[in-house]
């Protein structure tokens, strides 16, 4: 029987062929959008895992968590500069760290924070070390930058046709390990360098007195140049409550309980406090509702390609009447024909099914590299248990597809069939 099936699929392989095509790629559809889902819910959550807390102004939480977490590009309002003082000395705090955003060079944002985030943010240095000098910079695993390589930050991106700040330019002084975060792709400077190029904190104050400067954190909307600025000027991160204003606070509480309080305690008057993981839970549920139609999408796929394989294992049993009827006149058993033409079919629609598979990991293996390259985040690809299920059931599926055109080579009787 196996030896016949297999001549009979030589001799047809371009119909084969098409039936394994046609299958493989109606599956690969579904497992592609089952995969980047689970891969993009996968890599966000641990990128988000890194913060525990995030504190920001009043505001949208979702852009809170997109902006400081991810380092997605858009403006955020400023809070008081005497939040972050309050924090610094708060005995639940074990370390907080202001961060500031709006500037890049050559597509890598640019970070103002402190060294302590520097030190915690990926557990050490791939090479090199922190900044200690207000001219130094720290850049993350995927920035193409050697050690003390210049960095020259532009207000805004060069798509949205911004200015280079001249005052001042950084050098590289570490590079930090992999954290399979956006963060990979940061330029980490101190963020009162960022402060002084834009004109603020309490040395610009006094050089620039009379003058009132707006700093818009994510974005400024009126650009300045403020003179030449000392790259060798020591850091210090001693917060007074007159500090600049800032987007966002990333937070590590001391314990679990110190985190509920905190952020309790921030999300009244004019700040608001978030736990990254919950604003993640929410877009997991629009995630959610996206990935149910491009399921439906996908099972209308399979759907319409599995009738269109009925109409041709209809059609190709016609053609084949002869042949069954001469097996039949031969002496083969009923069982015997049901057999071969359920067999060979579930043989095509089962290759077709780890073919798509096979498509689909790869798809998904490609679309999650691109997303990585471009947003920093490590977007792991993998099946799960569950897929195993969907296996199975696609399998089932073709068990009963491939009864169909057995069924109707059952019935026939010979005398019918060699008269065709």
């Amino acid at each position: 029987m196996i030896r016949f099936i297999l001549s009979d699929l030589r001799r047809l392989w371009a119909g084969s062929l098409v039936v394994v095509l046609l299958v493989a790629l109606a599956t690969a559809l579904g497992v592609c959008v089952v995969l980047q889902e689970r891969a993009l819910r996968l890599g966000s959550a641990r990128a988000a895992d890194k913060f525990d807390l995030v504190i920001g102004a009043g505001g949208s939480e979702t852009q809170l968590v997109l902006s400081s977490v991810f380092l997605q590009p858009s403006p955020l309002p400023l809070m008081p500069g005497d939040v972050l003082a309050r924090l610094a000395a708060d005995p639940r705090v074990g370390w907080a760290a202001p961060i500031s955003f709006g500037d890049s060079f050559t597509g890598y944002p640019i970070v103002g924070t402190t060294g302590t985030l520097v030190e915690n943010l990926s557990g050490g240095f791939a090479e090199g070390k922190a900044f200690a000098r207000e001219g130094e910079a720290v850049i993350g695993s995927a920035v193409k930058l050697p050690l003390g390589g210049e960095v020259k930050p532009m207000h805004g991106s060069a798509e949205e046709g911004g200015e280079t700040h001249t005052e001042l330019v950084y050098h590289v002084a570490g590079r930090l390990r992999p954290t399979g975060t956006a963060w990979d792709r940061a330029i980490l400077v101190p963020i009162q360098a960022v402060w002084h190029i834009h004109g603020l904190g309490a040395e610009a104050h006094e050089a620039e007195a009379g003058h009132d400067h707006e700093h818009e954190g994510a974005s400024h909307d009126a650009h300045e140049h403020h003179g030449e600025i000392d790259p060798d000027a020591v850091i210090d991160e001693k917060w007074a409550a007159d500090a600049p204003g800032l987007p966002a606070i990333l937070v590590k509480p001391k314990t679990i309980a110190d985190a509920y309080k905190l952020r309790q305690e921030y999300r009244s008057g004019n700040t608001v406090a978030v736990f990254p993981g919950e604003v993640l839970t929410n877009l997991y549920g629009t995630l959610g509702d996206a990935k149910q139609i491009l399921v439906a999408v996908a099972a209308g796929a399979q759907a319409l390609v599995a009738a269109s394989l009925v109409l041709v294992t209809v059609i190709h049993i016609g053609q084949r009447r002869r042949q069954i009827g001469a097996l039949r006149a031969f002496g083969a058993p009923r069982g015997a024909i049901f057999g071969i033409v359920w067999l060979e079919f579930f043989f095509l629609v089962a290759v077709g099914i780890g073919l798509g598979f096979t498509f689909g990991y790869a798809a998904a293996l490609t679309l999650s590299g691109m997303f990585s390259q471009t947003s920093g985040i490590a977007m792991p690809v993998g099946f799960a248990r569950e897929d195993a299920g969907l296996a199975a059931l696609l399998l089932a599926f073709a068990t009963l597809l491939a009864a169909l055109p057995a069924v109707l080579a059952y019935r026939q009787s010979p005398a019918q069939a060699l008269r065709a």
